[in-house]
């Protein structure tokens, strides 16, 4: 008789196949290795008997002579158990980051180029994986978030990542793979102790896991008790970002600052989740914070790794990071869907004319109904329109003669009396 999966681990999966919606696939994320080939087998048997799609992806970091081989087993065996499989090469940039950092980024943006919206990601991070990240976590200094290392669920990007068997232990999988006789690939850097992460595994869990019997477990449960933690001060930020914020994504900077320090740390980083931005590091955030009570015409801007915060007016705006404008000009005959370098115009101009279309460069002036000829720059400051939005404005000439001012894509802030400039689309 075939061995049988232990039950306890198929029910976790079953309960994991429960949070993914009918009709939506489930993926796994496939290295090769002993955690991930279990999980896709059992993935398997889960999937097939409840009749739900499933594939593979596996990222081929191309990091070492290893690869192909990783690859090569995926290959196999996905076919051994019918499962279709996609293969992404990526390239790993470590300009400014470690390369665990560096791959990782790497990989989830495989991951997003890949997997429809929609769909469900598992992830087979166990609990030894939960009670190191929770021990680099505060080693680095991290606050609730880092110390509740990874969530068993996650909604990121438009696909649901989910961590199964987060309580699980290693031992437990690993008696379960040789038990199945699944066959697995040994990444010859996992026993690099040169790597922060391989460093704690391999000598410091060891002698804690010898003092302390329950060590993983009493770690990746202290990382439970911080994610409800941060969950629930979440929440009561969400509650009070609705009295600061004045757009989608700017909030009062002067109300901001009357916050206490702590408060004002975890009022940013809630929106910038609200806004699916990556959190500011701490030298960062605190640069940003201490600026909050610039002067009205300062232009305060922060970067990090894909976000961007400026103070201008007593205001926080939180965005992406701002795309450098190439030289652009086209002619355009009034209908809508001209292509611009910020996307499709979708504002129609009537009656159709050949004007020209080109980037507000200043100096420009429009002859508004009951307003008369009006400096486009005073109105975009009696408007209160931000600096960086202002250059990333489209105005419509006839000629020397301005016609109106379109924010994309279908945003007209100013038009003329001669001429009628109308949006397509719903203004938000």
């Amino acid at each position: 008789m075939a061995p049988q999966p232990p039950k306890p681990l198929l029910r976790l999966l079953n309960d994991a196949l429960a949070e993914t919606p009918p009709g939506r696939t489930v993926w796994v994320a496939l290295s090769g290795g002993l955690d991930s080939s279990l999980l896709l087998t059992l993935a398997a048997q889960v999937c097939r008997d409840a009749d739900r799609p499933m594939r593979a992806i596996h990222i081929n970091h191309g990091l070492q002579a290893a690869a192909s081989a990783f690859e090569a087993h995926c290959l196999a065996l996905c076919d051994a158990l019918g499962i279709s499989l996609v293969t992404a090469n990526v390239a790993v940039d470590t300009q400014g980051e470690g390369v665990e950092g560096a791959a990782r980024r790497a990989r989830y943006q495989a991951f997003m180029a890949n997997i429809p919206a929609g769909d469900t990601l598992w992830l087979a991070q166990h609990q030894d994986d939960q009670a190191e990240t929770l021990l680099l976590a505060a080693l680095r200094g991290s606050g609730v978030r880092g110390l509740a290392g990874m969530p068993f669920r996650r909604e990121w990007q438009g696909l649901t990542l989910l961590r199964p068997w987060l309580s699980v232990s290693r031992q437990t999988l690993a008696d379960a793979a040789h038990g199945l006789s699944i066959s697995w690939c040994e990444d010859p850097t996992n026993r690099d102790i040169a790597f922060d992460r391989n460093r704690l595994r391999h000598q410091v869990m060891p002698v804690l896991q010898l003092r302390w019997p329950g060590a993983a477990r009493a770690l990746a449960n202290s990382a439970q008790h911080a994610g409800e933690a941060d969950q629930l001060l979440m929440a009561y930020a969400a509650e009070e970002l609705t009295t600061l914020m004045r757009g989608e994504h700017c909030m009062d900077a002067t109300l901001l600052s009357q916050r206490s320090l702590p408060r004002q740390r975890l009022l940013v980083r809630a929106l910038c989740e609200q806004l699916g931005l990556p959190v500011p590091p701490q030298k960062r955030l605190e640069s940003l914070l201490a600026q909050l009570d610039a002067a009205n015409d300062a232009q305060v801007n922060i970067v990090w790794p894909g976000a961007d915060a400026r103070i201008w007016r007593r205001r926080l705006y939180l965005m992406t990071p701002l795309q450098p404008l190439p030289n652009w000009e086209v002619e355009w005959e009034g209908a809508p869907g001209q292509a611009t370098p910020l996307g499709k115009l979708e504002v129609s101009l009537m009656p159709p004319r050949r004007v020209t279309l080109r980037w507000r460069r200043g100096g420009e002036v429009i002859a508004l109904k009951e307003r008369g000829r009006r400096d486009i720059k005073r109105l975009l400051q009696e408007r209160g329109v931000p600096p960086w939005e202002r250059e990333r404005l489209i105005v419509v000439m006839d000629g020397d003669l301005c016609l109106g001012v379109i924010r994309p894509p279908a945003d007209v802030l100013w038009q003329a009396e001669r001429g009628e400039l109308t949006p397509m689309l719903p203004k938000t």
